[in-house]
């Protein structure tokens, strides 16, 4: 298994996608399934989407694995 310094930009990202769409499925179960969506996490979804489009990425990687102490 490679560490995130070997990967491609391409690779993490697929990595990241597959984790957050498991964990979408994980909280909403099966999206056909029309369940509501509490209105605090809608606005929290919306919030992110809005900063990931301004260009806002969260806190970098390095940050939180110093923080955890996996340096």
């Amino acid at each position: 298994m490679s560490t995130v310094a070997q990967m491609s930009k391409e690779e993490l990202q697929e990595i990241i996608e597959t984790i957050v769409e498991q964990k979408l499925v994980e909280l909403f179960g099966d999206p056909e399934a029309d369940l509501p969506v509490k209105e605090a996490l809608k606005k929290r979804l919306l919030r992110q989407k809005r900063l990931v489009a301004a260009g806002e990425r969260g806190e970098p990687v390095e940050e939180i694995a110093k923080r955890l102490g996996l340096e």
